[in-house]
């Protein structure tokens, strides 16, 4: 199934009973309509997806991934962001790796290559443009993936969690179990431990892990959030190999269920019937299944309730004034109880939307008896106005027809205005338009194949009516015998951008709704719908006559902008700014400062790692200035609405991935293809050893998330260390000289030479006296320094005397060295050809078998052919966006035998 863009303009409700047509009449709706398309234009609703390689990793795995960027409700590939930020983030909510790849036409495409030493664990991989950060990070590209590591680690652990309620408290026990790669208990071994929720040490000890290496351990789990969103961080001693840090994530089914009623449109009014969807949600932020029934003040039963997919249901009844309502619910652990319902309004409108067949929405509006006045229905998609209507005056009932392919497919916000222009009721309506299918085939030039064949594949994109689509298309082959797929988990184009990045809040599965389509998954996205709100924007901002303006405007090229100052701070005038570069021949530019002292160089584009001089000077060539660069601070990583997408055991989870990435290394090794792993583990240990033997870490010299020595300042040129740090220390922030750590709001602690400073110290240091300085940000690193290292640590240690001196390259007043990040350089998918035959036999176990992020449809159609590795079961998908904004995505599987 897929999708594209429709707008034939405002839907009349001609013929409609108890609607008027659109007329210059209709103040509302024509206001309605105005702010709209006055905040669609100034704030175009851009959306990205990432198709990737593979749903999960290995330490040592490349990450290849294709970026789609679209704009409004037509899905069109944009044309105004130019840059695309992707990054992979830990589930500590560090950095790991980021990266800027350029977009051409709405379209990128990169790669991540995961360092041997990346802990296991739930990773993000989060990807945005800067003017998507004026809807907020909750409408990035955000998906949850798991990393194993089975090449450096060699301890892994597999955790259960239960939840006993005592003396009106939760306790919470957790049991781990400590293995090595072969399966042999950790036993007799000494752990401490932290209980952490949002960065804060809750809870704390020691124990000693039992004959099977399991540790139990216990604390308190009143706090709901910490439940599904809190960790424990451990550390394992007497392994052999130092202290092992593990992050295991809280989990925990706690007690009942969470459950939330919501009634179609948003109330209920006596005498009215009204259907009412519910959602129960487990302390793990998951759906879980409940059922029961709904009572009046009586006790007498008015609907059942039964769970139909992942939590959710709806049911069906008529209030009535005077009473009130609740639900006796009996929960998955047999338990029970009751809750509420809203309660009910003597006057108001319900409105309710149903399928009227395949092809028609039937729309219906009642209100009570007292609200005689005229009220307004508009339904839009992404801001665009697709159908209005009016009540007739003293009308009570309002009833339509709405045909479906009208809309553009995905989620269509109906709401009713009142007479003077307030919301009254608001519905969401998934649309799945027929008319909007782009259909993609796959051909393969045979059924089947064997080891190592050649494979030749032909693809054929065609819009509804059967005409060639020409469009951008990424594919990615794997063995899903090596690599299986939860295809309701699973990251797919159509969920993304059709659904949940419409959606603030968590969906579960998203990618089940688009999956082997039939009358349940279509009525299940429908009570999703009755359970979601829709918060790209408030009405309240687009009724108002002074819209608020973007924050931040689409970045189609870099900028270099600062600010020029005298040594007193006042703005330098009309003064002359020089950028240049030598890394690639000469590049120089200039301009002038303004009245206040600002300067900028605009649509510049460079790659990354590259470095520029500025230079600047005064209206009178006097070079005694000051130049201050603008940065933009980095949106928050925290709040990860997907967290519930984490997973427990991570290694456990992808057990059969895991082996056939461990297969593959040692593979590599006999060949002597893995001999560089190793090597550099060796030098990274050596130079800690000898560069850091001043060190005053408490954990031990190098023992740190990052370090930074003397030599990586040779370079840099830097008046001020803050000015040499700022940027190179992931997770680490700079404001006014002050380092922060982007996971805290206090100072971090700034040690040098094993004494405590205060953090406004680092600027008074001399950046050719630093020898080197270790980044403390995870728990595991800063716990050993108690309350005073909550907020992260600086370990700077000064030379002795006996060490190498790096001068750095001096420059000037009015001099200032410029490193900032640019645009990523992909690199190029390797895929081996058999015909060459090779003197080493090297075993083919990859998991990726193939990957193409660049296929274009020009008349519809495309070719390409690679080679198959092992005998499985090949599973082949595509996904794409054509030149119309329509949207595809299809799977197809073959043989090797």
């Amino acid at each position: 199934m897929a999708y594209k863009r429709f707008f034939t303009g405002l839907l009349l409700a001609i013929g409609i009973v108890g609607a008027y047509s659109f007329g210059a009449d209709d103040d509302i709706i024509a206001k309605v309509q105005r702010q709209l398309d006055k905040w669609t234009q100034n704030h175009p609703i851009e959306k990205v997806h990432l198709q990737l390689d593979k749903p999960y990793y290995a330490a040592g795995d490349d990450m290849w991934f294709k970026a789609y960027v679209v704009v409004g409700p037509q899905h069109r590939l944009q044309r105004d962001s130019g840059i695309l930020n992707v990054e992979l983030i830990d589930e500590q909510d560090s950095v790991k790796q980021k990266i800027k790849v350029q977009l051409k036409n709405g379209l990128a495409y990169g790669d991540f290559a995961l360092p041997d030493t990346l802990h296991e664990g739930n990773y993000r991989v989060r990807a945005y443009t800067q003017y998507m950060r004026n809807a907020g990070s909750e409408y990035f590209f955000d998906r949850a993936i798991g990393i194993t590591n089975v090449i450096t680690n060699r301890v892994f652990t597999k955790t259960t969690f239960t939840c006993v309620a005592q003396n009106g408290r939760n306790t919470v026990s957790a049991n781990i179990n400590y293995t090595d790669a072969n399966g042999a208990s950790y036993a007799g071994n000494q752990v401490d431990y932290s209980v952490l929720f949002d960065n804060v040490v809750i809870a704390k000890g020691k124990g000693v892990t039992d004959d099977t290496g399991n540790l139990h351990i216990e604390f308190n789990g009143d706090n709901q959030a910490l439940l599904r969103s809190g960790r424990i961080v451990t550390r394992l001693n007497g392994t052999g190999q130092g202290t092992v840090y593990k992050s295991i994530p809280v989990r925990v089914m706690a007690g009942r269920a969470d459950v939330q009623f919501f009634p179609e449109g948003g109330t209920m009014v006596n005498g009215i019937p009204t259907r009412v969807a519910f959602k129960a949600i487990g302390t793990d932020g998951l759906g879980v299944d409940i059922k029961g029934s709904v009572t009046d003040s009586k006790g007498k039963q008015v609907a059942s309730i039964n769970t139909t997919h992942l939590g959710m249901g709806v049911f069906e009844f008529t209030p009535q004034a005077g009473n009130t309502y609740k639900a006796s619910i009996i929960y998955a652990d047999g338990s029970s109880g009751t809750v509420s319902l809203p309660a009910a309004a003597n006057s108001g409108y319900v409105l309710n939307i149903s399928p009227s067949g395949p092809a028609n929405l039937k729309v219906a509006v009642s209100a009570a008896k007292e609200n005689t006045a005229p009220f307004s229905l508009v339904a839009q998609s992404i801001g665009k106005v697709y159908y209005a209507a009016k009540s007739k005056p003293g009308s009570t009932i309002f009833s339509a027809i709405v045909p479906k392919n009208k809309f553009p497919s995905g989620i269509a916000q109906f709401t009713l205005f009142s007479a003077t222009g307030t919301p009254l009721n608001e519905r969401l309506v998934f649309i799945d338009n027929p008319e909007d299918q782009l259909n993609i085939s796959v051909n393969p030039d045979k059924s089947t194949y064997s080891a190592r064949e050649n494979i030749k594949l032909n693809i054929e994109a065609k819009d509804n009516a059967g005409k060639p689509a020409a469009g951008s298309f990424s594919i990615a082959v794997t063995n899903e015998s090596k690599v299986p797929v939860d295809e309701n988990r699973e990251n797919n184009i159509l969920a993304n951008l059709l659904l949940a990045s419409d959606i603030k809040g968590y969906i579960e599965q998203p990618a089940y709704y688009f999956n082997n389509v039939n009358d349940k998954t279509r009525a299940d996205l429908d009570v999703l719908m009755l359970t979601q709100g829709y918060h790209r924007y408030e009405w309240r901002d687009i009724m108002s006559d002074n819209q608020p303006e973007p924050r931040y405007a689409p970045q189609s090229n870099f900028t270099i902008s600062g600010r020029v100052t005298t040594q007193s701070g006042s703005p330098v005038v009309g003064g002359k700014v020089e950028l240049i570069n030598f890394d690639d021949g000469l590049l120089k530019l200039d301009t002038l400062t303004d009245s206040n002292g600002r300067f900028a160089f605009h649509d510049i584009l460079f790659v990354d790692s590259i470095k520029f001089l500025i230079q600047a000077r005064t209206a009178k060539n006097k070079r005694n200035v000051l130049i201050t660069m603008d940065s933009i601070p980095a949106p928050t990583t925290r709040n990860f609405k997907n967290i519930a997408d984490f997973t427990l055991n991570t290694v456990s989870d992808i057990a059969a991935y895991a082996q056939s990435s461990k297969a593959l290394y040692y593979e590599q090794m006999k060949y002597g293809l893995g001999n560089h792993v190793i090597s550099l583990r060796e030098v990274q240990i050596r130079e800690k050893r000898n560069a850091l033997k001043h060190s005053s870490n408490l954990n031990g010299p190098g023992n740190a998330d990052q370090v930074f020595l003397a030599k990586d300042f040779y370079t840099l040129g830097c008046p001020q260390l803050a000015d040499c740090l700022q940027g190179r220390l992931l997770g680490v922030v700079f404001r006014n000289g002050i380092p922060y750590s982007t996971r805290s709001r206090g100072p971090m602690l700034v040690v040098v030479d094993g004494i405590y400073a205060s953090p406004d110290l680092i600027n008074t240091l001399v950046v050719s006296d630093i020898q080197s300085i270790e980044v403390l940000r995870n728990i595991g690193s800063y716990a050993i320094y108690g309350s005073r290292g909550g907020n992260g640590v600086l370990v700077i240690t000064t030379k002795r005397g006996d060490e190498p001196t790096y001068y750095p390259k001096t420059f000037g007043s009015g001099i200032k060295p410029y490193a900032p990040k640019g645009i990523y350089r992909a690199r190029t998918f390797y895929s081996p050809k058999y015909d060459v035959k090779n003197r080493q036999t090297l075993a083919d176990l990859r998991t990726t078998i193939f990957w193409k992020p660049d296929i274009v449809t020009g008349d519809g159609k495309a070719s390409l052919d690679y080679y198959n590795a092992g005998k499985g079961t090949y599973r082949v998908v595509i996904e794409g966006v054509d030149s119309q904004g329509n949207i595809g995505r299809q799977v197809f599987r073959y043989k090797v035998e």
